[in-house]
């Protein structure tokens, strides 16, 4: 199939770079992470992601984790496994 239809569509920069350098990364260009969300959305007929407003503990725990408040620390995976107890 010939791709010729175009999207074109403003976001901030700091949003655009930080999203170009995640796909690098990835080894993606930003024409192939845009073909791999739209396909998503026409295979599930929807977002293929949950779009949620959080709540408030959710909310102010990202506050506390951006702030770097009430962080607990792993030196590696058995260390978070001991400190959650499992």
């Amino acid at each position: 199939m010939t791709k010729t239809a175009t999207v074109r569509a403003r976001v901030e920069p700091r949003l655009k770079d930080e999203a170009e350098r995640v796909f690098r990364e990835l080894g993606l260009s930003t024409t192939q992470a845009i073909t791999i969300f739209y396909r998503q959305v026409e295979l599930r007929k929807g977002l293929p992601f949950d779009v949620a407003i959080p709540n408030e503990i959710t909310r102010r725990t990202f506050e506390n984790t951006d702030a770097g408040r009430n962080l607990t620390i792993c030196d590696n995976a058995d260390d978070m496994f001991e400190k959650l107890g499992i």
